[in-house]
Order: structure tokens, then C-alpha cells, then sequence
């Protein structure tokens, strides 16, 4: 009987409170309801409150104002351990399972550094604010690249005939009362001008239209679905062309040079179609003429930068001053 553990040695000076039982110090029954525990945190607050001490002996125990201080914070944390369910429920296991050292620390620290919102809402908050900087910051390119579009002479032409052959530009310029100031005119025209060169014009790439599908909310959403699409693609692939043996499509051969080339699908739908003639012709699908077609690109790419001015004058001062010299000339 002396060996086994007693409720009191499972109390430690940094949990709950501390070497003391909280209902001992609350002076209330482990049965007691949350009115009964409230009411007794509060005659003791006020008997015990800082502010409310005028130097009278601390309930009798002596040791004036910091007694009666240390009792106050003693009586907080007894009723902040208490009034909670969970945090009483594990004040009792405390009480019944002392020998559960760790598992006491664990329960309290958690409990304590646990964060006061939601893990989720968190992640949830976050992933929606990325998506709405995400979905307008491509709109902002899309834009962009509508009004560099409108500026080169080449499509502003276009567009502009185009418009005046669907009678577009004609409705801007109206009579009598309706008649408006030049300047809300050319805002019009320029406005005609720009949709037209939307609706005819399909830009790819970093440019291209932002949809809504593309945004990371939705590929968070969707991913499920594109993960059983990719993985019946996939067996379809390994039947088709490993086991069947059969010939490779357009788009199969397409497919394996954009992997070749270590291309995403934008960048390789943003290519000029005669470049991916060119790909077929080559027949680049296969492994050993990709190879060679790397290697040509590599010598052309090298023979451009040798006979490039700046190139040259950047081999020049790398041979002559390099970066690490100290030097006064201004250019």
C-alpha cells in the first residue's frame, strides 16, 4: 500500500496549480457545478483582488500584499483550469492517474499552445486569398497583352477594318442630341477595337485568357479528379502502345516531344504551328533524332552568341579586367 501512488504526487509546480488541489483552493467539491465553481471564484477574487487589498493579513496566513497577490493568481488559475470541460476532464484524470507523467504534460501544453482558430479556416482563408490575387493578377497580363496588341500596327489595321465592315465605328459617331465630345468617341472606337482583337486573336501562354478552372481553389478542388483521369490515360497508354503495340497518333507524338523538351502544355501550345510541323518532320518522337536535333540547336545557339557584338564585348572584358579588378572607367 505505501508503494502505490497517491493523487498528490502526480501535482507538479508547472501544471494546473501547482502543488495544490484547484477545487481545495477554489474551496468547493469535485462535484461541484460550473454556478457553484463561479460563484466561489468570486468571493474569493474580490477578497483577494489586488486593487481591493488594503493591507489587511491575507486570509489570516500573513505575509501581506504579495500574499494576498500570490493567492489571487492561485484562484485564477484554479478557475481558468476548472471552468472549462475539457480542461477539467483532464484535471481529473490528473487526479485519478497520477502515475501518467507525460501524458499529463502532453494534455496541458497542448492545450495551452493550441491555436486559437481553426487549422482549416486558416488553410482555407489563405487558399482563397491566393486564388482572388491569383485569378485578377492574370487578368492584369491578359489586359496588358490586349493593349500591346492594339498598339501594333499590324492588328490595330485589322481590327479596325474589321469594325467598320460590321458597322461598329459608324454607331460612335452620332448626331444631334446624342452627340458626344471626341474624346468619348476615340474611348469608344478604342474599346471596339480591343474586343474585336480578343474575339479574333487566341493568345497562349502566360498571357492567354485567365479561367476561373485554372485557379489554385479549383485545381485544389478538382485534383481527385484529374489524379483518376491521368491514372486511366495512363493505362490506356501502357495497353495501347506497350502491349498492342500500336502507332503513335498526332497527338501522341506531340506529347512525348513537349516531354522531350521538358515543356509545360502552355509553353508548348504557345509555339508557331509551322514549329511543330517541323517537330513531325523531323520525326523528334523518337529518341535519337531528339538527341541530334538538341545538339544542332546547341552549335547554332553557340555560333549566334560568338558572332554577337555584345557577346563579344562581354568574352572581351571578362579576358581583360574581369569581374573582380577595381577600375575608374565610367562606362
Amino acid at each position: 500500500a505505501a508503494l502505490l501512488p497517491r493523487p498528490a504526487r502526480g501535482l507538479t509546480d508547472r501544471l494546473y496549480c501547482g502543488r495544490r488541489v484547484c477545487y481545495e483552493v477554489l474551496g468547493v467539491s469535485r462535484q461541484a457545478s460550473k454556478a457553484e465553481i463561479a460563484r466561489a471564484y468570486r468571493q474569493l477574487a474580490r477578497q483577494y483582488h489586488p486593487d481591493r487589498y488594503r493591507g489587511e493579513p491575507a486570509g489570516g496566513e500573513g505575509g501581506g500584499a504579495q500574499a494576498a497577490h500570490e493567492k489571487f493568481l492561485l484562484i485564477a488559475a484554479a478557475y481558468e483550469t476548472l471552468k472549462d470541460e475539457e480542461t477539467r476532464k483532464d484535471y481529473d484524470y490528473m487526479l485519478d492517474h497520477p502515475e501518467e507523467y507525460y501524458r499529463h504534460y502532453y494534455h496541458y501544453y497542448s492545450r495551452r499552445l493550441a491555436p486559437k482558430v481553426d487549422v482549416t479556416i486558416v488553410i482555407l482563408v489563405t487558399v482563397c486569398a491566393i486564388s482572388v490575387f491569383q485569378f485578377f493578377s492574370w487578368w492584369s497580363s491578359y489586359n496588358e497583352a490586349i493593349n500591346y496588341l492594339a498598339s501594333v500596327p499590324k492588328y490595330r489595321i485589322q481590327a479596325t477594318e474589321i469594325a467598320r465592315q460590321q458597322g461598329l465605328l459608324n454607331k460612335t459617331k452620332e448626331k444631334g442630341k446624342n452627340r458626344r465630345s471626341k474624346e468619348e468617341i476615340r474611348e469608344e472606337e478604342e474599346e471596339i477595337i480591343k474586343d474585336i482583337i480578343k474575339n479574333k486573336i487566341d493568345i497562349k501562354g502566360g498571357y492567354q485568357k485567365p479561367k476561373i478552372y485554372d485557379i489554385l481553389l479549383f485545381q485544389i478542388l478538382l485534383a481527385p479528379f484529374y489524379w483518376c483521369k491521368y491514372i486511366v490515360w495512363y493505362c490506356w497508354w501502357i495497353y495501347c502502345f506497350t502491349i498492342k503495340g500500336q502507332e503513335y497518333g498526332v497527338e501522341e507524338k506531340l506529347y512525348i516531344i513537349r516531354r522531350y523538351m521538358k515543356m509545360s502544355q502552355s509553353q508548348f501550345d504557345s509555339l508557331e504551328d509551322h514549329q511543330k510541323e517541323t517537330f513531325l518532320e523531323r520525326q523528334l518522337w523518337i529518341r535519337e533524332n531528339y538527341e541530334a536535333y538538341k545538339r544542332e540547336q546547341e552549335e547554332e545557339l553557340k555560333k549566334k552568341m560568338a558572332m554577337d557584338p555584345r557577346w563579344k564585348r562581354y568574352r572581351r572584358w571578362m579576358k581583360n579586367e574581369g569581374p573582380g579588378r577595381l577600375t575608374f572607367i565610367d562606362d
